[in-house]
């Protein structure tokens, strides 16, 4: 070991060099990873959907879209976690304002044209958003539309819709989701 230190000692050059490309590597790899941040938040702020691309995607590519509208609003730990099992949430995000989202998304592929979302859907998931998930808002998003029985029930749950019309006006402007719902629970305390 004192072989080691004495060899160190007389050459200081060699443990100066490494210390210098250590810190030029790790000088690198945070601005490197701080571009790549900056870059992708420009990007979601910039994202915007138009009805005929949401209408051509598949469920699953609907429910990463929602995600992805989730995180431009500010929401960053949106995260799309429907599938099997996925006790009727196919998106789980927090706002910025602290209250936790639980969503689930009805893709229709023909739209408004297709069938009517119905009060089935709703109650899977006002089973377990709140009880499972914590949920402060409950939504179901959908491409298409509601049958005449939802918006009754929905109030009854308090759960939040989003047709067609609404997801045109979230999924093509810049305002965030809770702007556009009508009653959304106040933002929690401290947020």
């Amino acid at each position: 070991m004192w072989a080691a230190v004495a060899w160190l000692v007389t050459h200081l050059w060699v443990v100066a060099t490494l210390g210098a490309i250590l810190v030029m590597a790790a000088t690198w790899f945070v601005n490197r990873n701080r571009q790549r941040q900056a870059r992708n938040r420009v990007q979601q702020q910039a994202l915007r959907y138009e009805l005929p691309h949401i209408d051509a995607l598949g469920h699953r590519e609907f429910e990463y879209a929602v995600r992805d509208l989730m995180r431009r609003d500010g929401c960053m730990d949106a995260r799309q976690v429907g599938g099997s099992g996925d006790n009727g949430a196919d998106v789980l995000a927090t706002d910025p304002h602290g209250r936790t989202w639980v969503i689930q998304c009805k893709h229709r592929k023909a739209g408004d044209r297709g069938s009517a979302v119905g009060t089935p859907d709703l109650q899977r998931v006002n089973g377990t958003a709140r009880q499972l998930y914590g949920a402060d808002i409950v939504l179901v998003v959908t491409n298409g539309r509601f049958s005449n029985r939802c918006a009754p029930l929905a109030e009854q749950l308090h759960m939040h819709l989003a047709d067609r019309r609404v997801l045109a006006a979230w999924a093509a402007g810049s305002r965030p989701l809770w702007e556009l719902l009508p009653k959304v629970p106040a933002p929690r305390a401290g947020s």
